[in-house]
């Protein structure tokens, strides 16, 4: 495995979660999967990432009859 750091995924998460915004709803496992396939890291690497996305505020859960990854919504 290369040695990736969990900065990095959580970087390439956000340009995901980011570049499919409204377009379509990503789940936990699509980011991970991702991410293992790009980055050639293993799935610890890839929920601890995950967690610092959530954690920072940059990204947030949503609940539509599955779990999703999504930015968060601007209250107008």
């Amino acid at each position: 495995m290369s040695e990736v750091t969990k900065e990095q995924v959580t970087e390439a998460m956000l340009a995901l979660v980011t570049e499919y915004a409204g377009k379509k709803k990503l789940k936990p496992l699509d980011l991970t999967k991702e991410m293992m396939a790009k980055f050639d890291c293993d799935k610890k690497l890839c929920k601890a990432a995950l967690k610092d996305l959530i954690a920072s505020g940059k990204a947030v859960y949503t609940y539509f009859g599955a779990s999703y990854v999504e930015l968060p919504h601007e209250e107008g």
